[in-house]
C-alpha cells in the first residue's frame, strides 16, 4: 500500500460511519513535521499533545503518531519535486485525521501551493480559523479580549481554484477577444466595458453547492455555541460582484429558509417581527418603511415589493418566531467584506462566526489573528465530509529553523482543534488552560516576549514553552 513509509504496528483507524466520526481510544494520526521551523515546533507540540492526553485519560486513551512526508522533507525521501507523494495522500485517506506543520510553497514543480493542493484533493471545503485572545498576549489593540470569532472560509473555489492564463498567451488573447467581441456586448448591463488587450485572465467560480455546504457547517457550529454567540455573518462583496459574491449571500439565506427554518432567524426578518412586537397594529406599509431606508423615495413597484416581503415574513414566521421567540434562534446576517474589516476592530463583540468565500476569508482570518496576538497564536483546520487536516497557519521561517526559538502556539492550538474534532474535549481544555496560564505568567517565546511591557528577558525556547504549558495543566 505504501512505498516508503510503514504504518504503526499498534493503534486503530478512525472511521466515518453514518455521517459521524468513530474515534477509537488509540487512533493512528498521520503527522507532517513541516519545513523550516517544523523541525522545532512539531516536537514541542507533540510533547504537549501526549502529556494532555495522558493527564486527561490516565492511559485509557493515547494517540499513535504516524509520520508522513510533504514539502522539502518529502523531496529528500522520494526525490526531486516529490513535494506531495502518494504515500502521504493515501495515509490521510486511510486514517482521516491528520495534522501538519508549515510547508514551503515550491517554486516550479507544478504545484502552486501544497496547502491548497491538500484542500482540493480531499475536498476539505471548510477552513476553520478561531481567533480568540489569551490574557497577557501582546496585541496592538487596546481591547483584544473583545474579539472571539471563528472564520469559516470556503476552501475549494473562488480565485484559489487557480484557473488563469498569463498576459500574451494564446488562450488569454482568445478569451479576451471572445469576451470583448461577443459576450460583453451581448449583455446590456455591461454597456461599453472592454477588457484591456494586455491583460492576464483569471476565473472566479462560486457555486451554490460549495457555498451552501460551507454555510451549513458554520450554522451547525453556531448551534453548538452558548446563546450569546449563536450568530453567523455572511461576508461578501455582493454590492459589486452580484452573481458570485452576491449569490453566496443569497444562497446562504436560501439555506436558512429551506434547512434551518426552525433554528434560525435572518436579521431582516427579526426587524419585521420586532416592529410588530413593539406595535401590534402596525400596518404593512409602516413596517416596510422602518426596515427599508429611503422607502418613501422608492418607485411604487419597489415599495410594493417591500410590503410583500413584510407580509410573507409575518404570515410565515409570526406563530413560530414572533413574540420574542426569534431571540432564541441563531441569528444569520450579512456584511460587506470591506466593512467587516473595520467592524471586527471597532465592534468586535458583535460577531461570532464569519462565513466567507475563499479570498475574503484568507484576508479576514489573518487580520483577526493579528488582533489577538498574530499568526504565532493562530490555529487552523481544513475540514471536509469525513476527513480533516489541522495545520499551523504561519510560514516556515527557515532562518529560525533548528534554533529552538520559534513559537509553537499555532500548531499546538491546531492540535486543540483536532482533539475537539475527535471529541477529546478534556485533553483540549487542559492545553488551553496551560497556554493561558503560561502567557499570563510571561513564560513565552521571543516573538511574544519582545512585545510585552516590559519585554521578557530572557524569553523561553520553543521546547521550554511547551514544558511551561504542560506544567500549567
Amino acid at each position: 500500500m505504501y512505498e516508503k513509509i510503514v504504518p504503526p504496528s499498534q493503534g486503530s483507524r478512525i472511521l466515518f460511519q453514518d455521517g459521524k466520526l468513530v474515534v477509537p481510544n488509540d487512533p493512528i494520526v498521520p503527522f507532517i513535521r513541516g519545513d523550516g521551523t517544523g523541525v522545532d515546533i512539531w516536537p514541542a507540540a507533540q510533547r504537549v499533545f501526549d502529556a494532555a492526553v495522558e493527564k486527561a485519560y490516565g492511559g485509557d486513551r493515547n494517540i499513535v503518531w504516524f509520520k508522513v512526508y510533504a514539502g522539502d522533507e518529502a523531496c529528500d525521501l522520494y526525490g526531486t519535486y516529490q513535494y506531495l507523494p502518494e504515500d502521504t495522500l493515501n495515509a490521510i485517506r486511510d486514517y482521516r485525521v491528520a495534522i501538519k506543520g508549515p510547508l514551503t510553497t515550491p517554486v516550479g514543480g507544478g504545484i502552486r501551493s501544497l496547502n491548497v493542493a491538500l484542500r482540493q484533493i480531499f475536498e476539505l471545503y471548510a477552513c476553520v480559523r478561531p481567533c480568540k485572545y489569551y490574557n497577557g498576549t501582546p496585541s496592538p489593540h487596546k481591547s483584544p479580549e473583545k474579539l472571539d470569532v471563528i472564520v469559516y472560509r470556503e476552501n475549494t473555489e473562488d480565485i484559489y481554484l487557480g484557473i488563469e492564463w498569463a498576459q500574451g498567451t494564446e488562450i488569454a488573447d482568445r478569451l479576451i477577444k471572445i469576451l470583448n467581441e461577443d459576450l460583453i456586448p451581448a449583455t446590456l448591463e455591461h454597456g461599453k466595458k472592454r477588457i484591456p488587450l494586455d491583460s492576464g485572465i483569471g476565473i472566479k467560480p462560486i457555486s451554490k453547492q460549495g457555498s451552501q455546504r460551507l454555510i451549513r457547517r458554520a450554522i451547525q457550529h453556531a448551534l453548538r455555541l452558548p446563546k450569546p454567540k449563536q450568530q453567523v455573518t455572511l461576508v461578501h462583496k455582493g454590492n459589486i460582484m452580484k452573481y458570485t459574491e452576491g449569490a453566496f449571500r443569497d444562497w446562504g439565506y436560501e439555506l436558512v429558509r429551506e434547512e434551518f427554518r426552525e433554528e434560525c432567524i435572518i436579521e431582516r426578518e427579526s426587524w419585521i417581527l420586532s416592529n410588530k412586537e413593539r406595535d401590534p397594529d402596525i400596518s404593512l406599509e409602516n413596517n416596510a418603511r422602518k426596515i427599508e431606508p429611503g422607502y418613501d423615495n422608492l418607485t411604487p413597484e419597489k415599495q410594493a415589493e417591500v410590503r410583500e416581503e413584510v407580509k410573507v415574513v409575518l404570515d410565515a414566521l409570526w406563530e413560530s418566531h414572533g413574540n420574542g421567540q426569534w431571540k432564541e434562534k441563531v441569528m444569520v446576517n450579512d456584511r460587506i467584506a470591506d466593512s467587516i474589516f473595520q467592524q471586527i476592530q471597532t465592534r468586535p463583540n458583535e460577531y461570532s462566526i464569519l462565513a466567507t468565500m475563499n479570498l475574503n476569508g484568507d484576508y479576514l482570518s489573518d487580520a483577526a489573528a493579528a488582533i489577538v496576538g498574530g499568526l504565532g497564536m493562530g490555529p487552523g483546520a481544513n475540514i471536509g465530509d469525513g476527513c480533516a487536516v489541522f495545520e499551523a497557519t504561519h510560514g516556515t521561517a527557515p532562518k529560525h529553523a533548528g534554533l529552538d526559538r520559534i513559537n509553537p502556539g499555532s500548531v499546538i492550538l491546531s492540535g486543540v482543534m483536532m482533539l475537539e474534532y475527535m471529541g477529546w474535549d478534556e485533553a483540549a481544555d487542559l492545553i488551553k488552560k496551560g497556554i493561558a496560564a503560561a502567557i499570563s505568567n510571561r513564560q513565552v517565546t521571543y516573538d511574544l516576549a519582545r512585545l510585552m511591557d516590559p519585554p521578557v528577558e530572557p524569553p523561553l525556547k520553543c521546547s521550554e514553552f511547551a514544558e511551561a504549558i504542560v506544567q500549567h495543566f
